[in-house]
């Protein structure tokens, strides 16, 4: 059975017209998992994207943290109802990883360690849209919001910037992750209150 930590109810949604509908203003930052939170050492941890070709691109952590970097600020929204405005992250684009993968297929699926995964099409990585981050708010990410990396893709609800991130397949078909399995919406705009199938 799924172990489900706090955040998963709703409030009611407060005036503010950077608030995405039924969303409601967070002033600390909730923890979601789905089970419990990997500990991944940094000697282990790896980032690929595998092609269609089945070619690997990967990144070591210290390869990773030699590719250059962006500070991200952004808003964030949850699924859940709660969204936190003006967040700071650093991160590598999703641009820079991807620009030697060569690919046909428009639709990507992010894998997690602990077996997480969530489907993202394509065009959502690409044109400063999406990061691999691994700081938060100046230090580096907290296991349990992620760490050490996690994907950030910000205009979409907050599921879809997979925890504990180690790497992206792309696909031919866009084909639903974990919560999109469990009825969640298979693409999350927040804007358009894309919650649940």
């Amino acid at each position: 059975m799924a172990q489900f930590t706090r955040g998963f109810g709703a409030r009611r949604r407060e005036s503010d017209p950077k608030l995405p509908p039924g969303q409601y203003l967070a002033t600390d930052f909730p923890v979601l998992s789905a089970g419990p939170t990997p500990k991944i050492p940094l000697t282990e941890w790896a980032f690929g994207i595998v092609a269609e070709s089945g070619d690997v691109t990967s990144w070591s952590w210290d390869e990773f943290a030699a590719l250059p970097h962006e500070d991200v600020t952004t808003d964030i929204h949850c699924v859940t109802r709660w969204s936190k405005f003006d967040t700071t992250w650093r991160g590598v684009s999703l641009d820079t990883l991807l620009a030697g993968v060569s690919t046909e297929y428009e639709y990507v699926m992010a894998h997690s360690y602990g077996g997480y995964t969530t489907n993202v099409p394509l065009a959502d990585l690409r044109g400063g849209k999406a990061w691999v981050v691994t700081e938060y708010d100046g230090k580096p990410l907290d296991p349990e919001h992620g760490g050490p990396a996690r994907l950030l893709v910000p205009h979409l609800y907050f599921w879809k910037s997979a925890k504990w991130v180690r790497g992206l397949s792309m696909q031919k078909r866009d084909e639903p992750g974990f919560w999109e399995q469990n009825g969640y919406n298979m693409y999350g705009d927040p804007w358009k209150e894309e919650r649940y199938w």
